[in-house]
């Protein structure tokens, strides 16, 4: 029954905001179409995302836009491949991606800030300038080296990384763990002087119980925050890799790979552009949405338990 109650002053704070149920919703959405993105593509009747419709192309072989007496409800692209079906299956991929990226980054970000905040010392110095080297670099300009690396020949790190999706989560994680890590550091460095911890080290708890019981339910909201924030962030990184050429590989849809092939042919193709372009738009705007929201509801929590503790 303790514990009830804040939850339930989460729930209350987080259903205030119309904006903030609205961002989950549209994320709910997403992931359902997503992971049946093959029923979706059968329900609507369109193609799958590889198969070229040479019928669908005008009598001069350009693509023709959204129609629904053709079947393409967004269109076709230069290949005749379906616009409609090529988005729901890049969601899939941009979601794969920037989940999958961002659980590990936080991962190991917390691991590592942990580690550092809790035991400081020499462990504290190599982790920290650790972190400053990697920060060192413009996140985007060492993506695109990394990426670049790991996109040739066999891959990257002894062929354990192979290009396509494991090379693009591989340099997110790379480019990313270093901020959930200062975060975390920072967090703990200011836990670990307070009373419900010196009462945890009077008692006799071990290192490793203080860290796993005590202070990583502490840094639920923080890092919860970061990862509502991170999401967007990420998809926004692979969308920009991919349009590159340095992200997901064909062929496997990806948003961003879709706008570099519109842009192009934008003049005369607008529809290939502008869907896949709202389809990021609208995620990432959701995301965003989700994470002001989560962020309010924990405000008023986590000042209380600090003033607790």
């Amino acid at each position: 029954m303790a514990g009830s109650a804040p939850r339930a002053s989460f729930w209350r704070r987080f259903a205030a905001r119309r904006s903030t149920l609205l961002g989950l919703a549209f994320i709910l959405l997403l992931v359902a179409v997503a992971a049946a993105a093959p029923i979706v593509v059968s329900v609507v009747g369109a193609p799958g995302p590889d198969r070229p419709d040479y019928a669908a192309l005008s009598s001069f072989g350009t693509p023709t836009g959204p129609s629904l007496a053709g079947g393409h409800i967004f269109g076709v692209d230069p290949l005749g491949r379906d616009v409609f079906s090529r988005v729901i299956y890049g969601a899939r991929a941009s979601l794969e991606v920037a989940l999958l990226a961002t659980a590990l980054a936080l991962l190991i970000g917390v691991l590592l800030g942990a580690a550092a905040g809790y035991f400081g010392g020499v462990l504290d110095t190599v982790i920290s300038r650790l972190t400053d080297l990697f920060l060192a670099f413009p996140a985007f300009l060492l993506a695109i080296g990394l990426a670049s690396a790991c996109e040739l020949g066999k891959g990257c790190v002894g062929g354990l990384v192979h290009p396509g999706t494991g090379a693009v989560v591989f340099v997110i994680v790379l480019v990313t763990w270093t901020y959930v890590a200062r975060l975390v550091r920072g967090q703990v460095l200011a836990l670990r002087e307070l009373e419900f911890i010196e009462a945890a080290r009077a008692i006799g708890c071990s290192h490793l119980r203080i860290i796993v019981r005590e202070l990583l339910p502490n840094l639920a909201a923080p890092v919860a925050v970061y990862a509502t924030y991170a999401i967007p962030q990420n998809i926004l990184l692979e969308a920009a890799l991919s349009y590159l050429g340095l992200g997901v590989q064909p062929p496997t849809p990806s948003w961003g790979q879709m706008l570099a092939e519109a842009t192009p042919i934008f003049n005369s193709a607008w529809w290939y552009m502008a869907f896949p372009g709202a389809a990021l738009l609208l995620t990432v705007l959701a995301f965003n949405l989700l994470g002001e929201g989560v962020q309010a509801a924990l405000a008023r929590p986590v000042a209380q338990r600090v003033r607790i503790a």
